[in-house]
């Protein structure tokens, strides 16, 4: 059961993929460029770089269109912002503007886009040489 928590300005500044969270109480949600709907967490692990040891990334969860509610896919970023811990990289990823983080997420659509175009052709280009084998 869903409830209603009015936002509360005072802990950011919603304008940035960090200050939604806070104001908002729940991630922001966007709609890609694919149609599907997107919830965006920022996460941090271990980046091979001793001034900063840590790096920031989105992950995206991709919502299924149709049927029961549900995870259809993913997708992450590369590292976008690095610190030397987890709150410090995490911290300087969400001073990106949600502007910014919608087109991250329409750039790692068209990436997956391309791959799979690139896929379907090789498999394409493949069977078509089985067609010409003797």
């Amino acid at each position: 059961m869903s409830r209603f928590l009015p936002a509360d300005h005072s802990l950011g500044d919603e304008r940035t993929i960090g200050g939604y969270a806070a104001v908002h109480a729940r991630p922001a949600a966007f709609e890609g460029r694919d149609g599907y709907s997107y919830s965006v967490e920022i996460l941090a692990d271990a980046a091979a770089d001793s001034d900063a040891p840590f790096g920031a990334f989105f992950l995206f969860v991709q919502w299924k269109r149709f049927g029961e509610q549900g995870v259809e896919g993913h997708l992450e970023s590369p590292f976008l912002a690095r610190g030397h811990d987890v709150g410090a990289a995490k911290a300087a990823l969400g001073a990106m503007t949600v502007e910014e983080v919608q087109r991250q997420l329409d750039a790692l659509i068209s990436a997956r886009e391309e791959t799979q175009r690139n896929a379907q052709r090789e498999e394409q280009r493949a069977a078509a040489l089985d067609d010409e084998a003797p």
